[in-house]
């Protein structure tokens, strides 16, 4: 899946000069662990690798910016995707056998021909791209069905188009996208019934006769998978469960005990989030919902609860005949002064699950004991930061999520590393300079709808720190490239540290550059590198009272002050979490046939959780 550069074009990369060459000293992968002085740790290390507690689990399962989750069991293994709007690859896929420990499987639009089409991810606007999506298996292949949201440049209405991939492996390789025409809506569920039939699940604004403003609508049709098209009548299920309900969406459908279950998100991804079921004898509807719903919200709660705006949820089985979902939530760690977000936006957490009988005789749904409903969170109703764990004899391992190092020795990117949409051809190279990733200085810069040479990993935890050896030398007279590291929320939110000469006295300066939403990009501090030698360690560490920058100009033997800086810079506001990355550009220059670049020689990033 990643873009190789032409051998032609590698021969005319520009040379490392020999006496930086000779100064790096590449390390063995036994010792990549012990890269460098550690920053002082935040509070809370002692929980970096162990869980909380002796048998339990720690919410969420899958921290960082993971929204909209749908899970998959087949035997004994579980399979999570998620959205992933404007990034690529897109529709990132974990794999575990406890729940607790998810490793990564990949991306099910892993290739840039997936998404270069119908399914555009090119120039996608921020908050577009690749919506909710649901992952199903079915007589050995695997299905991924989402939306994929493009509105043309000033163009403020855009299309929804709605497609299928497939796997026979869930490691891929994932087929082109399949587009089923006139197919509205967002956030579709693909069922597969006992008699053979294959239905789509989908969602539009009320098709007659809207009670209020922003009322949806579930619809579903039967679905030829043979030629990816809907077929027969269309059918009305069910506009939500309460009356001012906006955004009906995020359908699954599930058969248990002989009855149809339509599970749904409503309210809104914000803090009136919620799960609402209703139950039907025929897959068609009609749909009659769970009087106790919402079954899942955080809406009844405290803003300060640690956790809002849950919902967004599907169900799934364990072997044992339980159940549990996953569901989607924001941490509030920043606080009332800061709309009680996170960096990290939302995220995947795991919820038990028990199904109960409506016992009432007053019920006016029929006889007592007659529906069967699930019940979420049975002892608390609401997602929790620790519970037991669902397998006996697990264990969680926090340090599996929390800690990454990338040395770059593969000629493949780690699934970690996402790009702002689909990256130009030449943006890097992970072979012109083996053990190093070498970015190279596009003209475009962080804007929107552009891609530029801008790469990161997810942001974890609202405490981490965050590390990167770069070398990078340029001619005397070029002025116009900077390089360095990028933590980016979106185009128009990011921290910029990055390196730039000076032609006028021959220096070397290193920026700290804040962009805000609807501000002018500011320059926080800038600081003449003296002694600069051509490398350069960036070194970030955050926590509640700020982000604290510091660089190494002597591989780490001594660190800088550059800035401290407010916690609140990046926090998500939107349907993605904050990336810890690397950047270069040319600002605007033409690149030519030998661009200028910087080498990356390692990252790390450790996080750490809070109480």
């Amino acid at each position: 899946a990643v873009r190789k550069r032409p051998a032609a074009a590698a021969a005319a990369v520009r040379k490392r000069p020999a006496a930086a060459a000779a100064a790096v000293r590449k390390r063995p992968a036994a010792a990549a662990a012990a890269v460098g002085a550690p920053l002082k740790r935040p509070a809370g290390e002692e929980r970096l690798g162990k869980p909380r507690l002796p048998g339990t689990v720690t919410n969420p399962i899958l921290p960082g910016g993971f929204p909209d989750p749908c899970i998959c069991r087949v035997g004994e293994d579980y399979y999570l995707v998620n959205s992933s709007f404007e990034y690529f690859p897109g529709l990132p896929i974990h794999r575990s056998k406890d729940l607790l420990n998810w490793e990564w499987v990949g991306y099910g639009l892993h290739r840039e021909d997936q998404c270069t089409g119908s399914v555009n991810l090119v120039d996608v606007k921020s908050q577009d791209g690749i919506q909710a999506p649901s992952l199903r298996y079915h007589n050995g292949t695997f299905y991924i069905i989402t939306t994929c949201v493009y509105r043309p440049p000033d163009i403020e209405e855009g299309t929804c188009t709605n497609f299928i991939i497939t796997a026979t492996d869930i490691r891929g390789p994932w087929s082109e996208p399949h587009v089923i025409e006139g197919a509205p809506g967002i956030d579709p569920d693909i069922f597969f019934d006992d008699d053979g039939k294959v239905w789509y699940v989908g969602t539009h604004a009320s098709h007659d006769n809207p009670s209020f403003a922003g009322e949806g609508e579930i619809w579903c049709q039967e679905l030829e998978l043979s030629g990816w098209r809907l077929i027969g009548e269309r059918h009305y299920l069910w506009r939500g469960a309460c009356y001012g309900g906006v955004f009906v969406e995020g359908p699954h459908v599930y058969k248990h005990e002989g009855r149809y279950y339509l599970m749904v998100a409503e309210g809104g991804t914000g803090v009136n989030h919620a799960v609402m079921v209703a139950s039907s004898d025929k897959i068609t509807g009609p749909y009659v919902p769970n009087e106790r719903n919402p079954i899942l919200t955080s809406r009844n709660l405290s803003y300060d609860n640690w956790v809002h705006s849950t919902g967004h949820a599907d169900l799934f089985q364990l072997p044992d005949g339980r159940w549990y979902m996953v569901c989607l939530g924001i941490r509030g760690d920043a606080g009332p002064s800061m709309d009680r977000r996170s960096n990290m936006g939302r995220e995947t957490f795991l919820v038990r699950v028990s199904w109960e009988r409506e016992p009432m005789e007053w019920s006016p749904l029929g006889p007592p004991m007659r529906h069967l409903w699930p019940v979420a969170a049975p002892h608390s109703g609401r997602v929790e930061r620790t519970q037991p764990v669902p397998l006996k004899g697990t264990e969680q391992k926090i340090s599996y999520t929390l800690t990454f190092y990338d040395s770059f020795y593969s000629d493949t990117l780690h699934p970690e590393w996402n790009f702002r949409r689909v990256p130009r051809p030449g943006t890097f190279s992970l072979t012109a300079r083996p053990g190093c990733l070498r970015l190279f200085a596009r003209p475009e810069v962080i804007k929107e709808r552009a891609a530029c040479s801008l790469m990161g990993v997810r942001q974890r935890e609202s405490d981490f720190e965050f590390e990167a050896r770069m070398e990078f030398t340029l001619p005397s007279d070029c002025c116009h490239v900077e390089a360095g590291i990028s933590l980016f929320q979106k185009d128009d939110n990011y921290l910029n540290c990055t390196v730039r000469r000076d032609a006028a006295d021959n220096s070397w300066t290193l920026f700290l550059k804040l962009a805000e939403p609807e501000k002018q990009v500011r320059c926080v501090r800038d600081v003449k590198l003296r002694g600069y030698a051509g490398h350069l360690r960036f070194a970030v560490r955050a926590d509640a009272t700020g982000y604290c920058f510091r660089y190494s100009l002597d591989d780490g033997k001594s660190f800088k002050d550059l800035a401290t800086t407010p916690p609140d810079l990046i926090i998500s506001k939107g349907y993605t979490g904050a990336y810890l990355g690397v950047y270069c550009t040319s600002n605007g220059v033409p690149s030519g046939d030998s661009p200028y670049f910087a080498d990356i020689d390692w990252i790390k990033s450790r996080a750490f959780q809070r109480e």
